[in-house]
């Protein structure tokens, strides 16, 4: 179990832009809900104090923020009911806890019923406009063996690539280094402003159209019913290479693949194996028809493409069928 010890409030350490702060259609796409991510740490010598810690936390973000300075405002809904972000510099969150459990007692952290309480929970039950962007819980483990680094950050911020970029900003300066100019995040959003009213689509969206449905069934409600859950699957780079020669030297698809066209990529490969296999076990029927969607990241895809920094949600899901 997790106690809480303290929760502290952390604003810029200088002075931030204020006022509305646009954000772009991909950004209003994504649910407001955070995407949690956990980190381990061990104590790096035997015994040694973690008193300080707490205080680099606190110092750290307060000098990323400034670097970052949405991340300390709050989201709010315009006319239109459109999303936009209110530089207030309300701040992020950072939550002080400790659990009587060892790093053993949690196994490789893989399973969600049993980290859930290293990774703070926020409450999207008070208006939107009272909701942290970002709030981080750390976590010490029993005997000071090492510490976990819970984040919960609001997806319509940024995308995973974004916030990774921030996390790894925000350890340089915990490290007490110095950003370079290259490093510096590219905050306005403005890039993906239409100049010009969109172009009607000219080919069929299959991410935007509904699931098909069970051969027999006029709807999805007894799919909808059944339990689900996430899992881990470890994959060996020979487990693979097997795959992609398999893919690629045989014809499992039954189409004749033409001379020019490139081999099956990893991602391909185990995305179509997976599928494979689900289908197989939801014993669907041979001529049932599936889709599996998936997120693209489009920052190299835009025309011209999004500056390397880009921090903000540049992605678009996809689909394919079969």
């Amino acid at each position: 179990m997790v106690t809480i010890i303290a929760s502290h409030t952390v604003i810029p350490e200088e002075p931030t832009p204020q006022g509305p702060f646009w954000l772009s259609d991909m950004d209003q796409v994504v649910r407001i809900r955070d995407v949690p991510t956990l980190y381990i740490y061990k104590t790096p010598k035997k015994n040694q104090e973690n008193k300080n810690i707490v205080e680099t936390f606190k110092n750290s973000l307060s000098k990323i923020l400034v670097h970052y300075y949405p991340i300390a405002g709050r989201l709010c809904y315009i006319e239109g009911g459109r999303l936009e972000l209110n530089l207030n510099a309300k701040g992020a969150i950072l939550v002080e806890a400790e659990t009587e459990k060892t790093m053993n007692d949690y196994g490789d952290f893989s399973h969600f019923d049993t980290i859930k309480e290293l990774v703070p929970m926020i409450d999207y039950n008070q208006p939107i406009e009272e909701i942290p962007n970002f709030v981080v819980q750390l976590t010490k483990f029993k005997n000071n063996e090492g510490f976990a680094i819970g984040v919960a950050f609001l997806h319509p911020l940024s995308d995973g690539l974004g916030a990774i970029k921030f996390i790894n900003s925000w350890a340089k300066i915990a490290r007490g280094e110095t950003l370079e100019a290259n490093e510096l995040p590219f905050l306005d959003r403005k890039l993906l402003k239409f100049s010009h009213t969109p172009l009607e689509p000219r080919f069929e969206h299959l991410e935007l159209k509904p699931l098909p449905l069970i051969l027999g069934r006029k709807d999805a409600s007894e799919e909808k019913e059944k339990k689900t859950s996430a899992t881990l699957l470890k994959l060996s780079s020979e487990q693979v290479d097997k795959l992609k020669k398999k893919a690629n030297e045989e014809d499992v698809l039954g189409i004749q693949k033409k001379e020019y066209s490139r081999p099956y990529s990893k991602f391909e490969v185990i995305s179509a194996h997976i599928w494979r296999c689900a289908s197989k076990a939801r014993e669907l029927k041979d001529n049932q028809e599936s889709v599996i969607r998936f997120i693209a990241d489009v920052k190299n895809r835009m025309i011209p493409p999004l500056p390397k920094n880009y921090f903000g949600n540049a992605l678009t899901q996809t689909a394919t069928k079969g």
